[in-house]
C-alpha cells in the first residue's frame, strides 16, 4: 500500500474543487498545508481561505476558490513534486522555473515554506513541494 500523503491529497481536491466550479473545498489541516495555502492565496490563486471546526472538532481549513472573468478557474493545474518515498531537492541555483515563470514553484526551506523565486532571492534550497499553474 501506498504511504499516505497528505499534501497530494489537499493538491488533488483543490484541483478537482477548481475543474467542478466549486466555491469552496475543506482539507484537514496541518502546518505544511496552512503554509501551502496561504502561498496560494499570496500568489493569487485561491480567493481566501479560513481554519474552521468541523462537527466532530477537527480544524480544517476551508479554500474558496477564485474563478476569473469568464468563469475558468485561476488555477490550471497543480503536480506534487516530492513524495513520502522520493523526496527531492535543490538548491537555490537550480531552482526549477515553472511554465517560464508564470507558475509558481513551492519550496520548503530551513526558513519555512516559500515560493521559488522567493528562495532564489534569499538563497535558500530545499525540498521542492509541487508547482501550480
Amino acid at each position: 500500500m501506498a504511504a499516505s500523503d497528505p499534501v497530494a491529497d489537499m493538491l488533488a481536491k483543490v484541483q478537482n474543487a477548481a475543474r467542478a466550479g466549486h466555491e469552496k473545498v475543506d482539507v484537514p489541516t496541518s502546518k505544511m498545508k496552512l503554509e501551502i495555502v496561504k502561498i496560494l492565496k499570496t500568489e493569487g490563486y485561491i480567493k481566501n481561505f479560513k481554519k474552521v471546526q468541523d462537527d466532530d472538532g477537527h480544524s480544517i481549513i476551508r479554500i474558496f476558490m477564485k474563478y476569473d472573468g469568464a468563469n475558468e478557474p485561476v488555477i490550471h493545474g497543480m503536480k506534487k513534486i516530492s513524495t513520502p518515498g522520493r523526496r527531492v531537492y535543490s538548491g537555490y541555483k537550480d531552482l526549477p522555473r515553472v511554465y517560464n515563470g508564470y507558475g509558481t514553484l513551492i519550496v520548503s526551506t530551513s526558513t519555512g515554506v516559500t515560493t521559488g523565486k522567493k528562495a532564489s532571492e534569499k538563497m535558500v534550497g530545499g525540498e521542492l513541494i509541487c508547482t501550480v499553474w
